[in-house]
């Protein structure tokens, strides 16, 4: 109920941990809360949940009136609403201020949400340490309050802990004393400043000890807290470099600075959320903000600035970054995507801004719209902006954390900026963002300030309302292809469906407001707009001559797909063969990305995006290289794909189309491996060219594996280049014998491998070529003395997607069920099912699974894996068909 309004939270919170100690562990606190009563009533509602009350509540008030108080009749929790009710003896007047008083206390669980415990070990000693992660409803599980994001107020916290601790929250700390319990020992008292006014989701709280690197840029005090030798090491300096910047580069930007005296990052060694925004105390998983001098050759680094850039958008640090989250909060959160999608977008222009190198439009493409397409057509999958009711109970709330909200948002925002020009796109959000500061606002206060900002100049000319446009985008599930038709220059939009899905067609008739920038023949044209179902663009007819072309979608400006007619797609084709770069890298990745997810939804024949890939030999871009990989040669893919006649077409065709860009490569490997350390792509990318030229059967790929291999096991100190260590592992094992794999065994029981080292030898163990070895390594899996246990289900996964290993994995898990079952469980027998159906072609594979369910299952489960059994084999039947068309396509151009 909105009642009452809180303004202030004076918070205590005391965690009864000692180091050293078992635990469990208990918090307790105190809360004050100061509320204005906006309607009469006699209760109090306030958020709680899992948390007990410790002592009499109480109201004082109305606080004009000195010593008055209303009486307390009772508190009721209400679990099921996560509320506590103060049922009061007299009534709260409309317009009076009032303070409700509560003790309370919890259980501090070792889980990852609201206040939680966490055990480490740094610098060989077993440590704890106390972290908090309340987006979006776990601040009522640490302290009652008003838990709503609209609801802000400005907080007093007060943190008790142990002597031996150090105490963070949002704010700085102003005072640290000391104070006796009950039993007479001391416990240190850190008080921290009032905080700006913000939604409880933002309170943070950290106990923990850490060590710090600190540097100050403009007045604001950065801090950065870690395990004490992973600073001791140098692991953070890497973030520490680039906060600063990132802060002054917004600040600059926008022209506004950062409200608050400090900023401090703490890297958790185990957080479930990846990052969180907290404001002053952003925390972060420790992976995601360290940077081994050994990662040189990983994405890490970009990682790291993409996600400090997102989060430091969130702290409204500057007014281009912000609208997300802390500064102006979204009104409820099914309008979370203004806080997350804006933050996605902005994060990359943080990143690219600290990493130059990082080419900004390939990244955002490859990493941002291109996943979310392939997800936004799915029937079901909700729009941006949902309505408050279609998103009730916590599951539906969490859902939103997802890549719609992230990446669709990101990417109609990059939309947005690109026909409104980011000129305009700024000044909008400044003026937002100057009416909105400290409170809330839903999309349709943003659409204003950008209409505001429209209408006061000519230059961009919209064809209808930012309301009707963005709403069009916001408010509507999936997206628009595009289909054009050169000799009349028409243009239509349907909805993007699979059109193989007899039910998908019939009853949509979305429409959207589309944004078409284009280029002819090389040259960029005015933006145009397609607002109806389809019209004619007498600017897009071309002639006869077969050099006159046209390209859609330019930049990625606009968040759809486009099907050109069979006349400008064989253009198109003609001139990737004689001249690639005449179309921008990220156009050639969306032309051929388009033409498979056209294919795969039955808008075009697979023949016509295969059509598209002919050129490939001159394409030097990694990033185009693995998304067409991805298409041809699925991961999940690579064995069945052996058992049929398209392999030996497929390897014709692509290896001497992959020959330049994996020889430009491997020279690197040969001579110079470090001059890749600013590659990103290769860092991302390579291995999966890698990997596919050696299933290929590349001499030169194998060559190269067992040689690196050979020099690895001569020398076990050598380092196998990071880049391509998984591939080299996997067919070094390949080509080799049992010498070769022994070695792998070796280095697996090896105590200092990390953890990432040695997945890499589990799966390359599971590479073998010999049938006996394979079948040694899952007996291994079994034995209780070689394998942690969580282990055996991974080996049997990786060998079962190996080519001869998926029959030796099968008659294995059979052979073992009755151990296997009670060890692992329904979970194991689901994973190998799945990657057993991929493999299951013929009727008689069908029984023979058939035959194994009925003789180990319950009945229940039973009817569930006959129907995956069913939807596999429909799949299967699916897949040939479309590998026989591949096939006889590759027939006839093979030797082109």
């Amino acid at each position: 109920p909105r009642h009452l309004l809180p303004l202030h939270y004076d918070l205590e919170l005391w965690p009864r941990v000692r180091p050293g100690q078992e635990g469990p562990f208990a918090f307790s606190g105190q809360v004050n809360i100061t509320v204005l009563c906006r309607q009469d009533t006699d209760e109090a509602v306030l958020h709680s949940s899992g948390l007990r009350s410790r002592g009499a509540a109480a109201v004082r008030g109305p606080l004009t009136e000195p010593g008055a108080a209303v009486e307390v009749a009772g508190v009721r929790q209400e679990a099921a609403d996560e509320v506590a009710v103060l049922e009061l003896r007299g009534r709260l007047r409309a317009g009076r201020l009032y303070m409700l008083q509560l003790g309370f206390q919890g259980w501090l669980k070792e889980d990852l949400d609201g206040l939680f415990l966490t055990r480490y070990t740094d610098q060989g000693h077993s440590s704890m340490l106390i972290a908090s992660q309340l987006e979006p409803t776990y601040a009522r599980t640490v302290y009652p309050c008003l838990d709503e994001p609209a609801m802000k107020a400005t907080f007093n916290i007060r943190i008790v802990h142990d002597p031996s601790y150090v105490a963070l929250s949002n704010m700085p700390a102003i005072d640290v004393s000391e104070m006796k319990d009950e039993n007479g020992r001391l416990w240190t008292v850190t008080t921290f400043n009032t905080s700006l006014k913000m939604s409880t989701y933002l309170t943070a709280f950290v106990i923990c000890d850490f060590d710090y690197v600190t540097r100050t840029e403009r007045g604001n005090e950065i801090r950065i807290w870690a395990r004490k030798e992973a600073v001791k090491n140098g692991y953070v300096d890497y973030a520490l470099n680039i906060t600063g910047p990132i802060f002054s580069f917004l600040e600059d930007l926008l022209n506004v600075s950062y409200p608050l005296p400090k900023t401090d990052l703490v890297a958790l060694p185990d957080f479930g959320a990846g990052a969180m925004e907290n404001w002053g105390l952003m925390t972060f998983q420790e992976s995601t903000l360290m940077y081994l001098p050994s990662d040189k050759f990983t994405s890490r680094k970009a990682m790291i600035a993409i996600i400090v850039s997102h989060e430091l958008g969130h702290q409204a640090c500057g007014k281009k970054f912000c609208w997300f989250g802390n500064l102006v909060t979204m009104n409820w959160w099914n309008d979370l995507w203004l806080n997350e999608g804006l933050a996605s977008y902005f994060e990359y222009l943080g990143a690219t801004f600290v990493e130059p190198r990082l080419s900004l439009d390939k990244i955002f493409y490859d990493h941002v719209v291109q996943p979310v397409l392939r997800e936004d057509n799915e029937i079901g999958v909700r729009s941006l902006s949902e309505s408050e009711d279609k998103i009730k109970g916590l599951f539906s709330l969490m859902s939103l954390f997802d890549s719609i909200t992230y990446n669709k948002g990101a990417s109609i925002t990059w939309m947005l900026s690109g026909f409104l020009t980011e000129k305009l796109f700024i000044k909008a959000l400044t003026s937002y963002l100057k009416e909105f500061s400290f409170s809330n606002a839903n999309q349709d206060d943003l659409w204003t300030h950008i209409q505001m900002v429209v209408d006061s100049q000519d230059e961009v000319q919209l064809p209808a309302s930012v309301k009707q446009i963005m709403d069009s985008w916001t408010c509507q599930n999936g997206f628009p292809v595009l289909t054009l038709n050169l000799t009349t220059g028409t243009i239509s939009q349907e909805q993007f469906l699979n059109k193989k899905n007899e039910n998908s067609t019939d009853s949509y008739n979305n429409t959207w407001i589309i944004p078409i920038s284009w280029m002819r023949n090389g040259s960029s044209q005015p933006l145009m707009w397609l607002g109806k179902g389809s019209k004619m663009f007498p600017e897009m007819q071309v002639s006869e001559s077969e050099y006159d072309w046209i390209l859609l979608n330019v930049n990625l400006s606009g968040y759809y797909r486009v099907n050109y007619d069979q006349l400008n797609l064989k253009r198109l084709a003609h001139l990737l063969e004689n001249d690639p770069k005449a179309i921008p890298a990220v156009s050639r990745f969306q032309l051929i990305d388009d033409g498979f997810a056209l294919a795969q939804f039955g808008y075009i024949q697979i023949e016509t995006a295969l059509e598209l890939t002919k050129y490939l030999a001159r394409e030097d871009e990694l990033f185009i290289w693995n998304m067409v990989l991805l298409n041809l040669v699925p991961e999940n893919l690579e064995s069945t794909l052996k058992n049929y006649k398209v392999y030996p077409l497929l390897k014709k065709y692509l290896l001497k189309r992959m020959l330049p860009i994996y020889h430009y490569y491997a020279g690197f490997v040969h001579q110079n491996v470090d001059a890749l350390e600013d590659d990103y792509f290769a860092q991302v990318y390579l291995e999966k060219l890698f990997a596919t030229a050696c299933w290929l059967g590349l001499q030169d790929c194998l060559n190269l594996s067992s040689e690196l291999y050979a020099k690895w096991m001569d020398d076990p100190e050598y380092k196998i280049p990071f880049l391509i260590r998984r591939a080299v592992s996997c067919y070094g094992v390949a080509v080799g014998s049992d010498k070769e794999w022994n070695f792998a065994w070796k280095m697996y029981n090896h105590n200092d491998s990390t953890e990432e080292e040695k997945d890499i030898l589990l799966s390359a163990m599971s590479c073998a070529k010999e049938s006996w070895l394979l079948y040694r390594y899952l007996q291994y899996g079994l034995s209780d003395t070689l394998l942690s246990s969580n282990c055996t289900s991974i080996i049997i996964l990786y060998v079962v997607t190996k080519d001869i290993g998926h029959r030796i994995a099968w008659e294995f898990v059979t052979e073992n069920w009755p151990l296997l079952s009670e060890r692992y469980g329904k979970e194991l027998l689901h994973d190998v099912l799945k990657v057993m159906g991929r493999f299951v072609n013929t009727d008689v594979q069908i029984q023979e699974l058939q035959v194994f369910y009925n003789a180990t299952l319950e009945e229940d489960e039973r009817v569930a894996a006959t129907l995956l059994l069913e939807l596999t084999k429909f799949e299967n039947m699916e897949r040939r068909e479309l590998l026989i068309k591949i096939a006889s396509w590759l027939q006839k151009n093979v030797d082109d």
